[in-house]
């Protein structure tokens, strides 16, 4: 089961600026989405699937505890048209 953690300030502020948490923008990752690196330093990856009905991508670090693995949510956006382009062509 993954683990997500966040910075609680930033996703309210995310919720009022985009009308969703970052709680709430995990839940991408129980469905289809594609993945992709984005940077080298740090490591950081981005997440590209549904919420609802729309298509978001989600910027993300996969850090360490002592309970292990867990996933890092940073930020996200409405997806751009080539995000979607890439969506697209990896399940269609």
């Amino acid at each position: 089961m993954m683990r997500f953690d966040w910075d609680d300030s930033k996703s309210q502020l995310l919720q009022h600026q985009r009308g969703y948490s970052l709680s709430e923008v995990a839940f991408v990752f129980t469905g289809h989405y594609v993945e992709r690196m984005k940077n080298d330093e740090p490591e950081q990856f981005i997440a590209i699937g549904y919420l609802e009905n729309t298509l978001f991508s989600i910027i993300y670090e996969i850090r360490y505890d002592e309970e292990g693995e867990y996933i890092w949510l940073i930020t996200y956006w409405k997806s751009t048209k080539r995000e979607r382009q890439i969506y697209e062509q990896h399940f269609y």
